[in-house]
């Protein structure tokens, strides 16, 4: 079937005059997360992963993903149709410019920034009016029409009228007349409402305009907004359907209009600039404000971790005692004990219960397919996260099944990724650093025994939005973007060992400032959010330097002090000893 639909796809970007058509995973606002009808790299390749990109040439084609899908685009594809390519060792702009020149693009699908880099490769890039695999696809779902809801200033911390007169206020005094808005989470954010377009991730679908007066137009299908949330909105805010955006965006013609060439799809700035607007490149005013918790939002998501924790240590108890389970029966078991939680909304992402080999396909999905036995004397990792109204939670865990002893090596190898986690944990820094600053810190242990990891140490996480958020991450390969007081970020450093097992232990972690009181300097540290013992039976305790130990130790009887409460006798006798002081 694959095969079948590259072959159409060919056929029509032959007739269009190309020599190839570029199809990313993304839909017309760039977020990671997409709706079933934006899933076009999915109909095309089969490839199922959140991170990736198709070429089809005429007499070739590739699908280009990073180190956390190489293996799972391995498994999904069919090698007749598409070779897989690792995206970071081979750019696709560099790889099609060596077979081809003439290529079509979706400009809703790529932002200005996103096409210049095919540019710049000496490619013709050529925008198309219509995807032509909304033509090929037969049944393509309709596009998600969820009910909007209100986000309480009780969680939000701030109202929606101050935050858009801030954003107002940057816009003045840059000297702009408005800004277009096109990543949802920061028009939810700034106008504190929620949805459910997205699978996980609790936005509503749309555009904005924000202008420098405060004023806002909001473009949305207007079924998703009953008149209670109308209301909610304030008379501030217009709401225009979503099939207005394009006249709203030529209405625009002789403004200085902020667009970020970053975030925003291509095709914004292509309308504009015909109207007789001044297209300004700027950054989204919303990202920043929106990463850095406020401190109802940081007290919020405190009790969220908290109220999630008690439900994964039951995960744990439970698994430590279970036997015949699957990956699919121990993900099954676990959004049980969390969809028992007070508040729980849905999982943050689909769970990642990957036993044995399966545990080294970084973002692995069990499917009916793959299922497999949980057996005994092997490695068991599980990456997990929930919503809730106050906050969202991400957490990974890597466990040995026993009840035999696990490997001398298979510990040593746990231990490096458990002091690079801990190492970062406890990195205090000056303001100004950036996460690729940090990232070395956590991979450090590895490094000294020849041992790596090929994705991120850690990611931004947003407040009930997404699981993954900008503008900071902790990566080489992450921008520059200074980490500041408030924002979330993961601590998760791994090893793999293809075809054995894999090892991955995530915390989320809380940017706090740090008092020095003998210098004038302004540094920042880490507070740990998530709580969850780490397997003592995969530590190599001899490795450990004494100050690593006391962290483990300070941080399990955190873990014992905060969550044993809410749990009963049985669970809590169990996390006492998970939570024992190391030997």
């Amino acid at each position: 079937m694959t095969l079948a639909r590259l072959q159409q796809l060919r056929s029509r970007i032959a007739a269009l005059g190309l020599d190839g058509f570029i199809v990313p995973r993304a839909d017309e606002y760039l977020g990671e997360y997409v709706p079933p009808r934006a899933e076009r790299l999915a109909w095309l390749t089969g490839f199922t992963g959140s991170a990736g990109l198709a070429v089809a040439l005429a007499d070739d084609a590739a699908l280009f993903t990073d180190g956390r899908y190489i293996l799972q685009a391995g498994a999904q594809l069919d090698p007749a149709a598409f070779r897989v390519v690792h995206i970071t060792e081979e750019p696709p702009p560099a790889w099609i410019a060596a077979r081809a020149r003439r290529i079509g693009y979706d400009p809703w699908l790529f932002s200005a920034d996103g096409i210049a880099r095919y540019a710049e490769a000496g490619l013709e890039m050529v925008p198309l009016t219509v995807n032509p695999i909304d033509g090929l696809w037969t049944n393509q779902p309709a596009a998600p029409c969820a009910a909007v809801s209100p986000h309480p200033v009780e969680i939000a911390g701030r109202s929606a009228a101050d935050k858009r007169r801030d954003a107002a206020a940057m816009l003045r005094k840059e000297g702009q007349d408005c800004c277009v808005l096109t990543d949802p989470a920061s028009i939810n954010w700034l106008l504190n409402i929620r949805g459910g377009d997205i699978p996980f991730t609790p936005i509503a679908l749309g555009y904005a305009v924000l202008h420098a007066d405060a004023r806002l137009d909001l473009y949305m299908d207007p079924r998703k907004l009953d008149d209670a949330t109308r209301d909610w909105l304030g008379a501030d805010v217009t709401c225009y359907p979503l099939t207005a955006f394009a006249g709203g965006l030529v209405a625009l013609g002789g403004r200085r209009v902020r667009v970020d060439p970053a975030t925003a799809p291509a095709a914004i700035a292509e309308a504009l600039r015909p109207a007789g607007a001044a297209v300004l490149p700027g950054g989204d005013p919303c990202v920043l404000p929106k990463a850095c918790k406020n401190a109802t939002e940081q007290a919020c998501t405190r009790a969220a971790h908290g109220r999630d924790a008690v439900a994964l240590c039951r995960f744990l108890h439970w698994l430590d005692n279970s036997t015949g389970q699957t990956e699919i029966s121990a993900a099954t078991q676990l959004l049980a004990f969390r969809a028992e939680v007070e508040g729980f909304h849905s999982e943050s992402f689909p769970a990642i219960s990957g036993a044995g080999e399966h545990g080294a396909i970084i973002h692995y999905r069990v499917t009916p397919e793959s299922d497999r036995a949980i057996g005994a004397d092997e490695v068991y990792l599980i990456d997990s996260g929930a919503q809730y109204p106050d906050g969202t939670t991400d957490v990974t865990r890597t466990i040995w099944t026993g009840p035999g002893l696990p490997p001398a090596e298979l510990c040593g190898r746990f231990t490096r990724v458990l002091q690079g986690h801990i190492a970062l944990a406890r990195t205090v820094f000056p303001q100004g650093v950036a996460g690729p600053h940090l990232d070395a810190i956590a991979r450090r242990p590895l490094w000294a025994a020849g041992l790596d990891y090929d994705h991120g140490t850690g990611h931004g996480v947003g407040l009930f939005l997404s699981v993954h958020e900008g503008p900071a991450g902790l990566s080489r390969a992450a921008r520059p973007v200074p980490i500041a007081a408030g924002m979330i970020l993961s601590d998760e450093p791994g090893f793999y060992a293809p075809g054995q097992y894999g090892i991955r232990l995530e915390n989320l972690l809380l940017v706090q400032p740090a008092e020095f009181p003998d210098t004038k300097r302004s540094f920042l540290r880490f507070e740990t959010l998530t709580l969850a013992p780490f397997d003592r039976r995969l530590i190599d305790v001899a490795l450990l330097a004494p100050a690593e130990r006391d962290w483990l130790d300070a941080y399990h009887a955190r873990v014992l002090r905060e969550v044993g409460p809410g749990l009963d006798p049985v669970v809590l006798a169990w996390l006492t000893e998970a939570c024992r002081p190391l030997g």
